[in-house]
């Protein structure tokens, strides 16, 4: 593997984990106020399925019809998240089943949007979908500049800045030190006067909101139309990626960004020696073995928040 080869991969690498670290941070948020949210994957085939769809209706209108398509994208998976949300929190619903049912409907529950308004069970295609962009004498420093500022979607960017704001927000404010106490003990949380219902709430809507965002930016980069296999898989990937990352921004960044790679494999193998020989089938293969792989490695050392996945019950000690 040479140093061009490498430089031809990265922009692709950077795209594929892109939408990784936006889920992810979205369920950092969830399950940093106590509530387990594995139906990432639903909402984004929700927000993926609204960002096409006001792609393809206002692309004739506007050129800003990809960036419309992506503020959908997040209402539609702050809306679709509040489900989780009322039956986690208010009904009390056991989170894992809950989530696992938003994920089965969100399958249904597009291919049936999509039959209604284009009359086929994917959306229409649309004629472009984000545009890559070049940043001014960025672009010239040598090696960095075009690993890193050269023909780039601008969701990478999106992505970066999200990355700071959690940090900021989830470790150097007063919502981040109030969400972080609903997920370690919210009883005592509550003692001191934080509505944990609440706090909970806005946990798992931010979640919503940024994995809407992550499949919206995954459609219109990788994809010319959502179908119900747009997403594929990506949702769990950004939950292995918040374990890999020891629900930390930084960590999240670094494991999507390394999952994002492993999916690039798939497209280069073929022109690296070692890996010529291979059946391509593994490379398609290996982000979902490398998501069990961190999950059997990290799993049982990656501590995570103490109260996540426990129904808040007012009356406990």
């Amino acid at each position: 593997m040479n140093l061009g080869m490498i430089l031809e991969m990265f922009p692709i690498a950077l795209m594929f984990g892109a939408p990784i670290v936006m889920a992810a941070l979205g369920g950092l948020f969830s399950e940093r106020s106590g509530v387990t949210n594995i139906a990432l994957e639903g909402i984004m085939m929700i927000g993926a399925f609204a960002g096409a769809s006001v792609t393809v209706v206002l692309e004739p209108i506007t050129a800003m019809a990809p960036w419309l398509g992506l503020l959908t994208g997040v209402a539609a998976g702050m809306l679709f998240s509040l489900l989780h949300a009322f039956t986690s929190i208010h009904l009390k619903a056991d989170q894992i089943i809950s989530g696992t049912a938003l994920n089965i409907l969100a399958g249904g529950l597009t291919i049936y949007l999509c039959q209604i308004l284009f009359h086929q069970q994917r959306t229409r295609a649309f004629s472009y979908g984000l545009r890559k962009v070049t940043v001014p004498l960025l672009s010239k420093i040598p090696i960095v500049g075009p690993m890193l500022f050269y023909e780039m979607y601008p969701t990478f960017y999106v992505a970066i800045a999200l990355v700071v704001v959690t940090w900021f927000v989830v470790f150097k404010t007063p919502f981040g030190l109030r969400l972080r106490s609903c997920g370690e003990h919210p009883q005592a949380a509550a003692s001191m006067g934080i509505n944990v219902y609440s706090m909970r709430y806005a946990g798992v809507i931010a979640s919503g909101a940024l994995a809407g965002l992550a499949g919206a930016t995954m459609v219109l980069t990788q994809d010319i139309q959502y179908t119900v296999t747009s997403i594929h898989g990506t949702g769990f990937i950004a939950l292995a990626s918040l374990v890999f990352g020891k629900w930390n921004p930084w960590g999240v960044l670094g494991a999507g960004m390394f999952f994002g790679f492993s999916q690039t494999l798939s497209y280069y193998a073929k022109d690296i020696k070692i890996l010529a020989s291979l059946p391509l089938e593994v490379f398609y293969a290996l982000p979902y073995v490398l998501t069990i792989a961190a999950l059997v490695v990290f799993a049982g050392k990656s501590v995570g928040p103490k109260a996540n996945g426990e129904i808040y019950d007012q009356g406990k000690r």
